[in-house]
């Protein structure tokens, strides 16, 4: 054989290896992509319904203590975290000035004791000159103007000794007034309990003219603490009064504290145009642990469900394909055909509507009703179950055609066509056999 018989021989097995491989490359672009399905099993176990917020921890009864009168802070006989008891003597104001006022009202009652004396002698010598004129007027030895002008002064100097009566009084309350503003020099605990703010040292001045300065904070029982939560307004309806919740602090990592709800208080807080609710915990704090002001993140359960079918909540949100669905509308026609005799187009004759290939069978109005899909075989299945309890990641089965074992669809995986890649592409239309596309 030639060498040129033998090139042209390999330049005819080169055409015929390139033709064929082109001839299964376009086989393969054309054939319709399967799609590929992402699925778990229908598990059964527990499943805890929680509703999380946060708060803070203060004292049961927190009471400021501050001061009636102003003044100079001559001594301070507490700190910080110092214990006190009811009555206990815990700051003093300098009472110079009150000490002052108190003589000055001492003075001024003394002096009002001593015209009321002045007045009742007064009176008396006023009484016995109005006895000798009438008894002279009875004999007519003097003219009976006399006598009515006796009785007058008679009478005007009874009305003085009421009148002094009165500035004595005026007296008696102003030395006590006086003397309770000394006594408010001395400041004292209202109540049992710990010091947990000192707002003032010695040598400040403080004025009381408008409102009482707060000298202390004093917290009567820290063994017993309340924390205050705020509550979103979406879950405040789950909670309720005896719930018991749980929660942590930073200061104690891994730590759980214990707490009931005693209230859940009406009035709304608006923070960043959100409406949140306080639901107020009773907490027991015997070994001091907790201290007023911490952050507390605090779990309440509201409810749980032990041995359920349960589901994953991807699995309630998936949306099968266009093309499947467009096959469930092709089953449900002919099966429709068969059941109502004289349609022929595959409409119903009870006026309902077959499935669209763009969406899903429309879900009941009952929220509880929801529709999953089930890989059966190779087969995905619609299926229609009633959901219960949810804790935002699987979701109760209360009722459907669902076992423990199931595998259900959470995400649909499928090669792009080529006439739906050169609809989205456009000019790229040699992009027709790969990628993969993700159905939701």
């Amino acid at each position: 054989m030639s060498g040129r018989r033998k090139y042209t021989l390999l330049i005819l097995i080169a055409l015929v290896v390139i033709g064929g491989g082109y001839f299964w490359y376009a086989r393969q672009s054309q054939r319709k992509p399967s799609v590929r399905y992402e699925t778990v099993p229908v598990e059964q176990g527990r499943i805890v319904a929680k509703v999380t917020a946060t708060g803070t921890l203060s004292a049961l009864v927190t009471v400021q203590v501050g001061s009636q009168v102003s003044g100079r802070v001559q001594q301070l006989f507490v700190d910080y975290n110092s214990p006190v008891k009811k009555g206990q003597l815990i700051a003093k104001i300098d009472p110079q000035l009150f000490d002052a006022a108190v003589e000055q009202a001492r003075a001024n009652h003394v002096a009002a004791q001593g015209n009321l004396t002045k007045a009742k002698a007064q009176a008396v010598d006023a009484a016995r000159q109005y006895q000798r004129a009438r008894a002279l007027g009875e004999r007519q030895l003097v003219a009976q103007a006399d006598v009515d002008t006796a009785q007058t002064n008679a009478d005007v100097a009874d009305a003085q000794i009421e009148a002094a009566k009165g500035s004595v009084a005026q007296a008696q309350a102003s030395l006590h007034q006086a003397e309770v503003n000394l006594a408010y020099t001395n400041i004292i605990s209202p109540t049992n309990g710990v010091v947990i703010s000192r707002s003032v040292d010695v040598g400040q001045t403080v004025a009381a003219s408008l409102q009482a300065p707060i000298l202390f904070l004093i917290a009567e029982d820290l063994s017993k603490m309340q924390v205050d939560t705020s509550v979103a307004e979406a879950d405040i309806g789950k909670l309720k009064a005896g719930l018991t919740a749980a929660f942590t602090v930073d200061a104690y990592t891994g730590e759980r504290f214990t707490g009931t709800i005693r209230q859940i208080r009406n009035a709304p807080q608006m923070v960043q145009n959100v409406v949140t609710y306080d639901a107020v915990l009773d907490v027991e704090n015997p070994e001091l642990k907790l201290r007023p002001g911490m952050t507390a993140n605090v779990t309440f359960v509201y409810a749980e469900r032990d041995e359920v079918l349960r589901v994953p909540n991807t699995a309630l949100r998936f949306r099968p394909p266009p093309e499947l669905l467009a096959q469930i509308r092709q089953e449900r026609g002919n099966h429709l055909r068969e059941r109502h005799t004289g349609t022929t187009d595959g409409r119903r004759n009870d006026g309902a509507q077959p499935v669209s290939a763009s969406q899903p069978p429309s879900e009941s109005d009952d929220a509880t009703r929801r529709t999953v899909w089930v890989l059966r075989g190779d087969t995905p299945k619609m299926v229609r179950i009633r959901t219960g309890l949810s804790d935002g990641t699987v979701t109760e089965v209360v009722e459907g055609d669902l076992h423990p074992g199931d595998r259900i669809i959470t995400e649909a995986l499928g090669a792009i066509t080529a006439s739906s890649s050169g609809r989205a592409g456009g000019g790229m239309g040699g992009m027709g056999g790969g990628g993969f596309r993700r159905f939701f």
